[in-house]
């Protein structure tokens, strides 16, 4: 099930997964609000809410969160995808040329992480759009809404804090396969550590409910 506010955001999903007949097959696409889902409590197993839906819920941002979590079965799960700051990126590599950049991550992942944490991350630019449609959430406020409901937060990592939004050096690493590979290694070493949560663009967390919890 792929639930959306956006009628045209559905419209997009069989589009972009044209070349996936079996999966199309199996989901089923509903216009609607996370804030006031139309499904009762429990109905589901997992639930999943990407896309910055609860940063652009803004006031709305805790009743989104917690209304998809009363969806969620005792012993379910829920992901969330929080956006904590601006973003960031490494201090180190962001004054490499891209090709010194490639040749860098041929090293091994342990030393280009300590040798990234070492120089530490620059914040990225700050956003432009109105405050008023955007809210920012660390991963405790998130938890502080899902405790009074049996969750607890388990898995969490932040989202490329070593490169960040840089398209260039992006681009760059992944046409050399050895290179893109130890990125992907590098980022989600870095991405575990709380340190990298707090400013994050976009962090990735795990709640499981408790087998005791049960939907509001």
């Amino acid at each position: 099930m792929l639930l959306d506010l956006s009628v045209s955001m559905l419209r997009e999903v069989p589009r972009r997964y044209r070349g996936d007949a079996a999966f199309l097959r199996q989901l089923d696409l509903l216009a609607g609000d996370a804030a006031r889902p139309p499904f009762r409590p429990g109905v589901f197993g997992e639930a999943v809410v990407l896309g910055n839906v609860v940063g652009f819920g803004a006031t709305d941002a805790e009743a989104i969160v917690q209304a998809v979590a009363d969806l969620v079965s005792p012993s379910g799960r829920l992901l969330l995808e929080l956006a904590a700051g601006s973003g960031e990126s490494s201090r180190y590599l962001t004054r490499l040329p891209p090709g010194a950049v490639v040749r860098l991550f041929r090293s091994p992942a342990t030393w280009l992480v300590k040798r990234i944490n070492r120089e530490g991350f620059v914040p990225g630019p700050a956003s432009r759009g109105p405050r008023a449609t955007f809210r920012p959430v660390r991963v405790p406020t998130a938890a502080n809404w899902l405790r009074s409901r049996g969750f607890e937060a388990g898995e969490t990592v932040a989202v490329a804090p070593a490169l960040g939004l840089d398209a260039e050096r992006t681009a760059a690493l992944r046409g050399d396969p050895a290179a893109w590979s130890r990125l992907l290694e590098v980022e989600e070493q870095l991405g575990r550590e709380p340190a990298r949560w707090d400013r994050a663009a976009a962090v990735l967390v795990a709640f499981k409910r408790s087998g005791s919890g049960s939907p509001s």
